[in-house]
């Protein structure tokens, strides 16, 4: 199965990009995935081809019309069956890796890259569309998002980064942050790579690897931390049962 990214767009040009280079680019040439943007303007019924309009009820920049959307998106599912559609915005909901892995387990994906202010709200009534947001930030338009959120389901995509492996031990793979890496030399400007990564003590390194990974999350990103102990200290449904009963 080919993952299929479809991005709805003002700016066709920007895909691939970046992810036409390194692993996603060698993993595009050969096939594992395709890249099929729209270009939304060709969805314009006037002869200016406009797309956008002035907010309702004033206010500055303007709008992404929803009839002009509808039809990029209707073009877009007709010719990629089975896509989820999702939508690139602030409003959206934050992306977690497990979503990323979802995605990336699936045929693909149609994107709606935003612009302007942002998307007439009726859309998201009238279709079904995922509202995706890449983090608390501003960006000039859904494209970056877009690259960012392909690049982070093109790696997880089989073949893309080896062995299948790699990416297990990575931060927010199991709920922490990863753990710090050193390599050769070992010593550097007078700092030398901590003694339990030399000593051969698999059992201990895992340990250190796991500490290191806990306290750097705790101190780093504490709202990752009360998840993850959130999660660790949950009892199973059948143990809240019990002790309900």
């Amino acid at each position: 199965m080919t993952f299929t990214a479809v991005p709805l767009t003002l700016y066709p040009d920007m895909f691939p990009g970046p992810l036409g280079h390194s692993m996603a680019g060698r993993a595009l040439e050969s096939g594992t995935w395709h890249c099929a943007p729209v270009q939304i303007r060709d969805f314009a019924a006037d002869k200016h081809r406009t797309v956008d309009d002035t907010p309702a009820g004033g206010g500055a920049g303007m709008v992404l019309k929803a009839d002009v959307l509808a039809a990029a998106i209707d073009h877009a599912a007709a010719a990629h069956p089975g896509l989820p559609v999702l939508a690139m915005t602030p409003r959206g909901a934050p992306i977690t890796q497990a979503r990323v892995r979802q995605l990336a387990a699936g045929p693909g994906a149609i994107i709606l890259c935003g612009r302007f202010e942002g998307f007439d709200e009726r859309i998201f009534d009238a279709r079904p569309i995922e509202q995706v947001s890449m983090g608390d930030i501003i960006l000039s338009g859904g494209e970056m998002g877009a690259l960012l959120l392909l690049d982070a389901c093109i790696r997880l995509l089989p073949g893309v980064m080896g062995a299948a492996s790699s990416g297990d031990d990575e931060s927010f793979e199991n709920g922490l942050l990863e753990y710090p890496h050193y390599t050769r030399p070992v010593n550097w400007e007078g700092r030398t790579i901590p003694e339990v990564l030399r000593s051969g003590d698999h059992a201990k390194i895992a340990a250190w690897r796991k500490q290191q990974a806990e306290d750097h999350t705790r101190l780093r990103r504490p709202d990752l931390w009360e998840r993850h102990v959130d999660a660790r200290d949950r009892p199973a449904s059948g143990a809240r049962q019990k002790k309900k009963e």
